[in-house]
Order: structure tokens, then C-alpha cells, then sequence
């Protein structure tokens, strides 16, 4: 039985760190809000809108990737110049990677740890596509991820307004082809539901490909969307991993390792 690693006091914990935050398609900054209850003091969650969403609804949604997480750089890197981390859910945690790689081709500072959930490796090719689909179908294929109720089908204005960027979300990271690169000299945390269909574990464990650090991988409770279920739950594995920022090790690992208070199987 695997236990979580030692939790360092808040009180000894002296570094102010940031947690760039990025969203899953369709959603925005404030589908953080709940994880603001549970961050420590030393932690400064920043969530983050794409073009086209949230804050920035007005602005023209973009469907290439790579501009995305261009935009993204312009709009976070006054953020780099502390110690920061990066977390992003579903087509969040694509954004994440990419957003690691442009700092490190930029030359900007890496960010300490990258943290991913719901979503498989960029090294994991994706067999179902449904940017292309007619609206209808491409909304069943959207609600069959969970975390939007099926009563959104009698809603025509909001299916209106929602349709746009979600097809433009689904279009950006369906479209996403994964170059091979040299790993992360970044520490990776990758999560995973257990009951999330779409993103079976043996893909969360993937995320080993793209770091040269040892991969920590989590079984959350619940289904595709489950950090929004229990933030706190997020919030405290953060926590217990950037506390342990001065120890990580720099090797390469041969297999990934597994936190969790039950055996994996």
C-alpha cells in the first residue's frame, strides 16, 4: 500500500508559488472558483481565459492550438518571473504541455511542476473525432464526457451560444498532432478518474513519455470531470507535491510511480 509523501508544515514552507490554471473545452476561469476555498497561503491560483471565452467572450475564438497557447504565453508570462506551476484539465492539459515546451523554446523559466488531469498523453493517439460532426451528434458526443446535463438539448439559445466554442475547443485539440520531442526536465502529476470512460488510466500513465522525472499518477474518485467534484481533493494533492518542490529528484525513472491509499488494481 502506497501512502502520499510527507506534507512540509505551511509554516516552514517560506517560497510564494503560482498555479497557472487552464480549463477544459467550453469552459473558462471561473470553473476554478471552488479550488480557491482549499489553496494554502503560499499559493497563488491564477485561472486562465482562452480568446473566446469568459472574460474574453468577445474576442475571436481561435481553433489552432499552437496560437492558442501562443496567446496564452503573451498573456502569462508577466507570471514567470516567480516560482510557478501549471495546471490544466482535458484540452486544458494539452495547453499545459504545449505551454511548457513554449517556454522552454522561448527561454523563459520552466515552470516547476506541470500538473494534468482527464486527459491522455500527447504520445496516445485519439480514435474518436467530433468537431466534424453535425451539431446534434457533435452535442450528444460533448455530453457523453459527463459534467453537462442532457436538459442543454431543450435549451436552443444556450445550445446557440455554447455551440461555437465547444466545436471551436473540440476542433483545436482534435487537430492537435503530437511531434516527438525530448522529454520535460519538468516533474509531471497526471490524474486520471476511475470512472471516466473516455480517458481509461493505461493512457494517464503515458504522460510518462514526456518527462525525464519519475511520473507521479493519481486515481481520483469519479468520472471524467471529477477535480470539480472534490477541488479540495486537488488542492491538498498540490499542496503535498510543491511542498516537496527542494526535494525532487532529477533522475530518470524506468516505470511510473503510483500514490494511493488503495492498490491500483
Amino acid at each position: 500500500m502506497l501512502t502520499h509523501l510527507p506534507i512540509i508544515s505551511d509554516k516552514k514552507f517560506l517560497m510564494k508559488i503560482k498555479l497557472l490554471m487552464l480549463p477544459f473545452s467550453g469552459g473558462a476561469a471561473h470553473v476554478f472558483n471552488p479550488f480557491f476555498d482549499f489553496a494554502p497561503s503560499w499559493l497563488t491560483l491564477i485561472p486562465t481565459d482562452l480568446p473566446g471565452h469568459g472574460r474574453r467572450f468577445s474576442e475571436p475564438l481561435l481553433t489552432d492550438i499552437h496560437a492558442i497557447v501562443d496567446d496564452l504565453l503573451l498573456q502569462l508570462s508577466h507570471e514567470m518571473t516567480e516560482p510557478y506551476a501549471v495546471y490544466g484539465h482535458s484540452f486544458g492539459a494539452v495547453l499545459a504541455y504545449l505551454l511548457c515546451r513554449k517556454t522552454i523554446a522561448q527561454g523563459l523559466p520552466v515552470p516547476l511542476h506541470l500538473f494534468v488531469s482527464g486527459r491522455r498523453s500527447p504520445t496516445c493517439s485519439n480514435d474518436e473525432v467530433l468537431h466534424t460532426l453535425p451539431a446534434r451528434e457533435f452535442l450528444q458526443g460533448v455530453l457523453s464526457y459527463g459534467g453537462i446535463s442532457q436538459e442543454i438539448l431543450k435549451e436552443p439559445e444556450l445550445i446557440k451560444m455554447l455551440l461555437p466554442v465547444l466545436r471551436t475547443d473540440f476542433t483545436a485539440v482534435e487537430n492537435y498532432i503530437y511531434r516527438p520531442e525530448p522529454p520535460l526536465q519538468i516533474p509531471v502529476t497526471a490524474m486520471g478518474g476511475t470512472e471516466d470512460h473516455k480517458v481509461p488510466f493505461e493512457q494517464i500513465i503515458r504522460w510518462q513519455d514526456i518527462t525525464a522525472h519519475r511520473l507521479r499518477a493519481e486515481k481520483c474518485v469519479g468520472g471524467h470531470f471529477f477535480p470539480f467534484l472534490d477541488p479540495k481533493k486537488i488542492m491538498e494533492l498540490v499542496h503535498d507535491i510543491l511542498c516537496q518542490v527542494p526535494q525532487i529528484s532529477f533522475s530518470r525513472p524506468t516505470s511510473p510511480v503510483f500514490f494511493s491509499k488503495k492498490n491500483s488494481n
